[in-house]
């Protein structure tokens, strides 16, 4: 319980201060329900916390987290899938408008996929899983070359991964569906851990941009891929 203890006086703290203050807009979302505006798929990276970087408060961001921000594509015959079930009950059920992938810089699941870390008996399920970034790894080593700088090959790689997991989100039929029908929106944004600013994929110029950036034609380093939505 030692080991723990910090934490459960950051809830008595948070009892005190932040629901005591908010007390009545959280007991309408009890009496009420959730309605969140997004599902924000994110990585379980420790440094990434969905709802302090986009400073959402309870009830608005309906969230999934796991290794690497991905989403493995529409397979109906899986046993499990906990990302595919979150996908289907935010969009079919919850009747969300936006999706966003959120990748980040300094992403471990990205740094295994070229350096094996994912290897051995014990790292099975993380093996399989890291299968769905190894196409954005493939596509980072030909645009920059197999011998590029091992950060530049990273930073490409996060950034590829999330255009292919978009890809994937598009193989899901509720999620498709809705796209086109203009009721669902999907982002693809990539958050730098090392100084707090977030950037957003724009699939006409197939580059992540921040807000009131231009595109330099010199620094386009994304390929265009097939299937990612025209939203951002």
């Amino acid at each position: 319980m030692k080991t723990v203890e910090h934490l459960l006086q950051g809830n008595a703290f948070f009892q005190r201060n932040y629901f005591r203050k908010h007390e009545s807009q959280l007991l309408d979302l009890v009496a009420h329900g959730q309605h969140p505006r997004a599902l924000f798929i994110g990585c379980a990276d420790s440094r990434v916390i969905p709802s302090l970087i986009t400073n959402a408060p309870p009830g608005q961001l309906f969230v999934l987290r796991n290794v690497g921000n991905f989403v493995a594509p529409y397979k109906p015959d899986e046993d499990y899938h906990a990302t595919a079930a979150g996908i289907e009950y935010a969009v079919t059920a919850l009747n969300v408008a936006e999706v966003i992938i959120c990748g980040h810089t300094h992403c471990g699941a990205i740094a295994a996929l070229f350096t094996g870390k994912d290897e051995g008996d014990d790292l099975i399920h993380t093996r399989k899983w890291l299968s769905l970034g190894k196409k954005a790894r493939e596509m980072a080593m030909l645009a920059l070359g197999k011998d590029a700088e091992p950060d530049r090959l990273l930073r490409l790689t996060e950034k590829l991964s999330i255009v292919f997991q978009i890809e994937n989100l598009m193989t899901y039929p509720c999620v498709r569906a809705k796209v086109r029908e203009g009721s669902l929106h999907v982002h693809g944004w990539l958050y730098h851990i090392e100084s707090g600013a977030m950037q957003y994929y724009d699939p006409d110029e197939h580059e992540f941009l921040a807000l009131n950036q231009q595109p330099d034609d010199a620094q386009k380093a994304l390929p265009q891929t097939d299937g990612a939505p025209s939203q951002v």
